[in-house]
């Protein structure tokens, strides 16, 4: 009896460390803290970080003044950085006046699926007549076989539709959508850090990337693709906040006026009508209806989403979150946002669904009518066994697609700007095209699809300090940052065999930034930090932020097809592979 009363008393005079489980003091020695204890409200909502008393003092700014500043950077912060992007991204848009690498596709079938509702065979040397002509150009009858979703190319039909059928239409679009996705990203950022700051600059990385402003400034799907899939991380994370205000709110306060944890409440509350969540299934099922991979975005994201509500039950107290996700969120989840991404993916064939099965209408309109009479499943619409065959048509061209090109690329290269891919290349004479007289050999011009070198090298060195974040910090922003480059990037690895491009990393550029930035927060110093670390860690920023924007600047001739010397063109040749 002696020993079993003393067993509590013995682990009560324990030092902390020796109680807690053996893998926390394991991984210490790799940089592991243990969470310190925290108000149940500030786990769950974080408050934003806001600057201190002495930055106003400095400046001279009263403590009124100094509130509506610090409330009004949430959206102003964003927006100037919005602003800057968008400029850059619209000057010259229409530059080249040419049609430049796979605009040869999807400007043509947008311009047919806004007049048609579906893409038909053009002449294979008409790119001239189109730019001589423009909307003006006869619209070909005869449906072609396209292997990719209509989605994107009715946005990019929409800048078409608005101002004809030229290189600024086509393009302009896509522009929009870069730019919008920075302001989105400033947005994120700020709310996935909870400072204003980390968020801004998120944005503006984003901004001065090479390879998100060259897609930006050229109509092809995956910048389009870029964006629906980073409005549906923005929702998911809308939606985390709200969830988990809703259990803070329905935790007990104690007698002194503090929020305690509950397991009850945290097991068996219903969380409720969650829009933000079927606003993301919406964008899944734009991005879905764009490209393909947006499927695997989907997977990743969803699953996110499910762990982090696994963790706001269990900081809300509940003794089985994963029993308690299941029997409360999953279901909900899973309705909220796969039967709607479906639901949208085969609303934006609307187009082809529509039009006459006589066979003058889209590619296999008219499978079902046809080759497909008979077998099992007649009892379903014609259409939709049709739209059936022509997915499976798809799918099978995808996984056995190999022909070679010049500027295909393996994914394990992708993070390093390894293999970039020319959109469009001059060598005008002295005089002419933009290529100054006194030249003394011919000039270059050229649109090259490459991130900013320094970005995406520095962005190398942030993803593994993510990694170790998340894994050894158990911070759930890395987690989140690498489940938004994962979600993009790994599905690739997969398909090595294919012909793949570097262009198609630009869906997950946005979350390159965010861990660049979760990274530049780092060398900045934690709250509470000596001045002369903060003073320190603001120069070593600075400095890394200067050069991502000078080296941006560097290569901008290159992102925009600007005539230089062919010697500065070879200068700015870093890699063999960049030819």
């Amino acid at each position: 009896m002696t020993s079993t009363a003393s067993s509590p008393d013995t682990r009560e005079g324990q030092a902390a460390e020796e109680q807690q489980p053996s893998w926390p003091r394991r991984l210490r020695r790799f940089g592991y803290a243990a969470r310190p204890p925290a108000d149940i409200t500030a786990r769950l909502v974080p408050p934003y970080t806001e600057p201190g008393p002495r930055l106003w003092m400095t400046l001279g700014v009263a403590k009124p003044a100094a509130d509506r500043l610090v409330r009004w950077s949430a959206w102003v912060g964003p927006l100037l950085v919005t602003l800057v992007a968008g400029v850059m991204r619209f000057w010259n848009l229409g530059n080249p006046k040419a049609v430049i690498f796979d605009e040869t596709y999807y400007a043509k079938d947008a311009w047919a699926l806004i007049h048609r509702g579906f893409e038909v065979n053009w002449p294979e040397k008409i790119n001239d007549d189109v730019l001589r002509q423009g909307s003006d150009i006869a619209i070909p009858h005869d449906a072609a076989y396209v292997v990719h979703p209509p989605v994107g190319k009715y946005v990019i039909g929409a800048g078409e539709w608005l101002f004809g059928f030229d290189p600024f239409g086509w393009r302009f679009m896509t522009a929009v959508l870069g730019t919008l996705s920075v302001l989105m990203l400033c947005r994120i950022g700020r709310r996935l850090f909870r400072s204003t700051f980390l968020g801004c600059l998120a944005g503006a990385l984003l901004a001065v990337d090479g390879l998100h402003f060259v897609m930006s400034r050229t109509a092809l799907l995956d910048q389009v693709l870029m964006f629906f899939v980073l409005a549906a991380f923005g929702c998911f994370l809308i939606d985390r906040d709200h969830a988990r205000a809703r259990l803070a709110a329905a935790l007990p306060v104690d007698e002194d006026g503090i929020i305690r944890a509950d397991a009850h409440v945290a097991e068996t509350l219903r969380l409720g009508w969650r829009p933000w969540r079927w606003a993301a299934g919406l964008c899944l099922g734009l991005a879905f209806g764009t490209k393909w991979n947006g499927l695997y975005v989907m997977v990743f994201l969803c699953l996110m989403t499910v762990l982090w509500d696994v963790g706001a039950r269990r900081v809300a107290g509940a003794d089985r979150p994963y029993r308690a996700v299941l029997r409360r969120d999953v279901l909900p989840a899973f309705v909220s946002t796969v039967p709607v991404a479906l639901m949208t993916y085969v609303v934006s064939w609307l187009g082809w669904i529509l039009s006459p099965t006589d066979g003058t209408g889209g590619y296999y309109r008219d499978w079902a009518a046809t080759s497909g009479r008979g077998g099992s499943w007649t009892w379903l619409p014609d259409w939709l066994r049709s739209l059936w065959h022509y997915e499976h048509a798809v799918y099978e061209f995808h996984v056995g697609l190999s022909s070679p090109h010049t500027y295909q690329s393996n994914p394990w290269s992708w993070i390093v700007d390894g293999r970039p891919v020319s959109y469009f290349y001059e060598s005008p004479l002295p005089g002419k095209d933009g290529c100054p007289a006194g030249t003394a050999e011919k000039c270059a011009r050229e649109v090259l699809a490459l991130g900013t070198p320094l970005l995406w090298w520095l962005a190398a060195l942030a993803l593994l300090y993510v990694l170790w974040r998340w894994f050894f910090r158990r911070d759930w922003r890395a987690g989140a940052i690498l489940c938004g480059v994962l979600a993009g990037y790994l599905p690739w690895f997969f398909y090595q065999e294919r012909t793949i491009f570097y262009f198609y990393a630009v869906v997950f550029v946005p979350f390159l930034c965010l861990a660049v930035a979760m990274l530049i927060g780092a060398v900045l110093g934690p709250p509470g930090s000596s001045e002369r670390r903060r003073v320190a860690g603001a120069a070593g920023s600075g400095v890394l932020v200067l050069l991502v924007l000078w080296n941006f600047i560097y290569f901008w001739p290159i992102y925009t097809g600007t005539a230089i010397p062919v010697d500065s063109w070879r200068s700015r040749m870093w890699l063999d592979t960049w030819v």
